[in-house]
């Protein structure tokens, strides 16, 4: 059963927090980075992104790096730019955008439920991300950001949020890209311990965003017990910072493809091939967005296809062969563009649905790129059953939006 729990959050003073937060590290680059808080001494980005206050071409793994971001991180408490509260609380995080809302309970979940598959993962991490984090998250001794976590829906949880939001938040602002971010403070103790005891009896907790924001929580936690001769398993560092939304409050995005070119093909060779796997229709030059699982938008020379499977393709008796974004993985960018590894090749690059399909055509009427796809969305329901079965899903599958702020609420290891 998955175990949730309070802690005391270190969180911006009033008044700072639209200043504070930021949008997770792993989601800008450095020089993006730097851009966003510039002129901005509150910025979370210092602490998330230390190397902006390094001198360029710094090595994002130097140790001077994870130690500016210590620096930063207590010179933002002795300022007071940061509090931590007394007692410790669970928290509600509101997310708006375009007028839809999802309620997450920010807590803290155990690292051994992420070892003993009580937390599912549906992704494999990579060795330097995953170490990139660790050193973070142990030279800073805290958890900077939360792990996005899921969990299917239960009407009793929703009913118990739904009263503790009919108070006033701590947090209430709209960042740069339009999100609402909303965050109260649980004071009643009763409902907070009502959500424990409701978030024990489930039992699965999905990753939906953070699997190696939560595997370097989990190292970090295994690593510190081995050090801690008095490790009694209450230690701050056996938990991780979460929150947890319902799945049915949950939005993916499609995640597209550009490439580079047709790997030494014909065009009449790319369409022959397609034609074998897709009904191919030829759309001209209205944007095709597909409307359902089973499409796919092609852009090419200046026109939209509808790409349709067809029948008998598709392996429904395996939950990952039967995605759509395996489907082009393993038919057509393997065997045709030679693309065998997406996460590691040249001729590919991803482009999440947030920044809309007009982005396809620019990439490729700008002569970078050959050819464009535009995915459907991958389900939250498909995302559940891949972790369920303990396989994988491909890279790139889900683009969630909106993204969680870091720096609005931060736990503390030690």
């Amino acid at each position: 059963m998955a175990v949730l729990r309070k802690f005391k959050a270190i969180r911006p003073k009033k008044g700072l927090e639209s200043k504070i937060a930021s949008f997770p590290y792993d989601v800008i680059n450095s020089d993006e980075a730097r851009e966003i808080a510039k002129g901005n001494k509150y910025s979370f980005l210092h602490i998330n992104k230390p190397e902006i206050d390094l001198p360029k071409g710094t090595d994002l793994y130097a140790e001077k790096v994870y130690q500016k971001a210590k620096e930063n991180f207590r010179m933002f408490v002795k300022e007071g730019w940061f509090i931590q509260d007394k007692k410790e609380h669970l928290y509600i995080y509101r997310q708006t955008m375009d007028g839809r809302e999802q309620y997450g309970i920010v807590g803290c979940c155990s690292a051994e439920d992420y070892y003993n598959d009580v937390i599912k993962k549906h992704e494999h991490t990579r060795k330097a991300k995953e170490e990139d984090r660790i050193k973070h998250t142990d030279v800073v001794g805290i958890n900077a950001g939360p792990i996005f976590l899921t969990y299917k829906a239960k009407k009793s949880i929703n009913d118990i949020v739904a009263g503790i939001v009919e108070n006033k938040p701590v947090y209430d602002f709209v960042s740069n890209d339009g999100i609402g971010h909303t965050v109260w403070v649980i004071e009643d103790e009763e409902a907070g311990d009502k959500l424990i005891s409701l978030i024990g009896k489930t039992k699965k907790l999905y990753i939906a965003d953070g699997h190696h924001r939560a595997a370097s929580g989990a190292m970090v936690a295994k690593r510190r017990k081995a050090k801690n001769k008095k490790h009694t398993g209450r230690e701050e560092y056996n938990f991780f910072m979460s929150v947890l939304f319902p799945d049915n409050q949950l939005m993916i995005l499609d995640y597209n493809r550009v490439l580079k070119s047709l790997n030494g093909h014909t065009e009449k060779q790319m369409f022959a091939d397609l034609e074998k796997l897709f009904k191919v229709e030829k759309e001209g030059k209205k944007i095709y967005k597909p409307k359902k699982k089973g499409e796919i938008g092609m852009y090419y020379n200046k026109s939209w296809y509808k790409l349709s499977v067809k029948p008998g393709v598709r392996d429904n008796s395996d939950p990952v062969k039967s995605l759509d974004i395996s489907i082009l993985q393993d038919k057509v960018l393997d065997p045709f563009f030679g693309i065998k590894d997406p996460r590691t090749s040249d001729e590919i690059d991803f482009v999440g649905g947030i920044r809309g399909l007009k982005e396809l055509e620019k990439l490729v009427n700008g002569g970078k790129f050959k050819v464009a796809f535009a995915m459907y969305p991958t389900s939250v329901k498909e995302l559940m059953k891949i972790a369920d079965s303990g396989k994988v899903m491909p890279p790139k599958s889900t683009w969630f939006e909106p993204k969680l702020r870091s720096g609005l609420l931060v736990h503390e290891l030690d």
